[in-house]
């Protein structure tokens, strides 16, 4: 196994781990509002870091805090769109719009790095586009509803974080830089939950399990160890990658919270799925073709 497979592996049980945070957090939300779980999510995930790794804390670099801080606040904001979002919706669908940032990448390359659109990516972005459609077809408002809005705009903010990640992940040790970046999360979440919410602090057993769930499980495995995975894979494959998390969260969500999956969100589930997965279907159906080629000339 070479360092990119090594890598890509890591990185699925990143977007596994994380993937489990879409039923903790609907769940958690019941009773916690939105920058209150993701203050005490993040703070109570940077805590459990600085005991196993604060020795490696004490000389972190500046890079590395720069590069920390950045992300800290693209996911914040990306992870604030996503929680108002869900609240509004199913954990299925919430996955599927959000991961649907993988669209949005070349996009952003496009448009800030002046990279080129390859010949599928507009395939990618017209099948993403009719699903995100039919997983709205039929509900108040459509995709307008406030609800999928947040959902978008988590997704453009998830694919700007995938590229910084990209470029931050060989600034400096992506290690340092993860946990910076979880530690901006929970101090800017505690920041807006001071100023728009109630804060508090779980009061249940329940609530606690739900919390150290997302804790150690999504934000100390699944965001710390992302720039460390990337660091040994390109932006475009870490983006496809993400289609692992919504197939993974849309089973959570009809197993453990019994999320109907109606005809048409099966339909823009799948497209977006087809959307994400364009580049390796084409790959796949290369292969053969130049193996012929190769023979016919032999």
């Amino acid at each position: 196994m070479n360092n990119q497979q090594k890598s890509e592996l890591l990185l699925a049980g990143v977007i596994l781990a994380r993937s489990t945070s879409f039923v903790l957090s609907k769940s958690a939300m019941n009773s916690l509002t939105p920058f209150n779980l993701l203050a005490v999510r993040f703070l109570t995930a940077f805590l459990f870091l600085a005991v196993i790794f604060g020795k490696k804390l004490i000389h972190i670099r500046k890079n590395e805090l720069k590069y920390g801080f950045l992300l800290g606040m693209l996911f914040t904001i990306m992870m604030g769109c996503e929680l108002t979002g869900l609240r509004a919706t199913d954990s299925a669908t919430t996955s599927f719009i959000e991961n649907s940032a993988m669209i949005f990448v070349p996009i952003l390359q496009f448009v800030f790095m002046k990279k080129k659109l390859k010949g599928a990516e507009g395939l990618r972005i017209a099948l993403a586009v009719l699903g995100i459609g039919f997983l709205t077809l039929g509900t108040s408002g459509g995709l307008l509803r406030s609800g999928c809005v947040y959902l978008l705009g988590s997704a453009v903010f998830y694919a700007a974080a995938i590229l910084v990640t990209n470029i931050a992940s060989r600034k400096g040790d992506p290690l340092m830089i993860g946990i910076t970046q979880v530690f901006t999360i929970g101090f800017l979440s505690l920041l807006l939950s001071c100023t728009l919410e109630q804060p508090r602090l779980p009061q249940t057993g329940a609530e606690w399990s739900m919390v150290l769930g997302l804790a150690i499980i999504c934000s100390g495995f699944g965001f710390t160890l992302q720039p460390v995975a990337q660091r040994g894979t390109t932006a475009e494959r870490a983006g496809m990658m993400c289609a692992l998390s919504p197939l993974s969260a849309s089973l959570q969500g009809v197993v453990i919270l019994n999320d109907q999956m109606s005809t048409s969100k099966l339909a823009g589930c799948i497209m977006i799925l087809l959307s994400l997965l364009v580049p390796v279907l084409l790959q796949s159906l290369r292969r053969p073709l130049a193996r012929r080629l190769a023979f016919n000339h032999s």
